[in-house]
């Protein structure tokens, strides 16, 4: 008997973004007077999502050849790109390593992301994650590979912040302590953005929990979707990743692997 391919729900979920910007393009390039019609539809629209999802930004940039490229080239070249870049081992990288990386990212998937936002950074914008467990999303919470207690900002009631969430080092800022009120509610959810240098998968994420502990040698950790998208499925392994805060103060950035330019659409292959 023939056997079916099993079906890949994330390539499915990239492939019909993709063809909902490229359409929606498609058709304001040929018919402009629909916009109006669009702009008033869009709160009926959203009404459909599920919790926790917004629609993607689109912007009307100039045509790029990166407009051709699929998700797998997209990874691809982004991976090129930072190899060029990156230095040979995980260290703190200078502020003119941060601002290629920058561009490179907004060239390549139309995310604005920066090391430095709003006056704060990390100790490290580049380094080593590991795989953390499931955060309490309410009282009772119970599901599998789940942390004792709760997060560092409590319960994380928003589903797909939890599924989507990253913990970073606050409790060793130079500066945690001395502005404490003003930094615990600056990074609580802060949108991030993480990438696997290694393959060039970019998933965006929000900050949910603060650590790891500095003697695990780990900068950075990720809810388990987080890394088993990056390919980095083993807790006990450290993996070296790219982590910039995501500056969407309209918050239009999904939350989730990111296969797709935000402001120009693809073309699917």
């Amino acid at each position: 008997m023939k056997h079916l391919p099993e079906l890949n729900s994330e390539k499915l979920r990239s492939r019909l973004k993709l063809k909902h910007l490229t359409t929606r393009t498609t058709l304001l390039a040929h018919h402009p007077h629909v916009a109006k019609f669009l702009a008033s539809s869009a709160l009926a629209g959203t009404l459909l999502l599920a919790p926790g999802q917004s629609t993607p930004s689109l912007a009307a940039l100039p045509s790029s050849s990166i407009s051709q490229f699929s998700p797998f080239d997209l990874r691809q070249h982004l991976a090129d790109k930072l190899k060029e870049i990156l230095p040979g081992q995980v260290q703190p990288l200078t502020i003119d390593q941060e601002s290629q990386i920058s561009q490179i990212l907004h060239t390549t998937y139309g995310i604005h992301a920066t090391a430095e936002l709003e006056g704060n950074r990390l100790n490290t914008s580049y380094g080593l994650i590991g795989a953390e467990q499931h955060l309490m999303r309410f009282p009772g919470d119970v599901v599998e590979n789940m942390a004792p207690g709760k997060g560092a900002w409590g319960y994380v009631e928003d589903f797909e912040k939890e599924k989507y969430y990253v913990a970073v080092q606050t409790l060793y800022l130079p500066d945690w302590t001395t502005r404490l009120a003003y930094l615990r509610d600056w990074y609580k959810y802060r949108k991030v953005v993480v990438v696997n240098p290694a393959n060039g998968k970019l998933i965006v994420a929000v900050v949910a929990d603060s650590g790891p502990a500095s003697w695990t040698g780990k900068h950075f950790g990720g809810s388990p979707e987080v890394m088993e998208y990056l390919n980095m499925k083993d807790g006990k392994q450290k993996g070296p990743v790219i982590l910039f805060f995501v500056n969407d103060p309209a918050d239009q950035v999904p939350l989730g692997p990111l296969e797709y330019n935000l402001e120009k659409p693809l073309l699917l292959s």
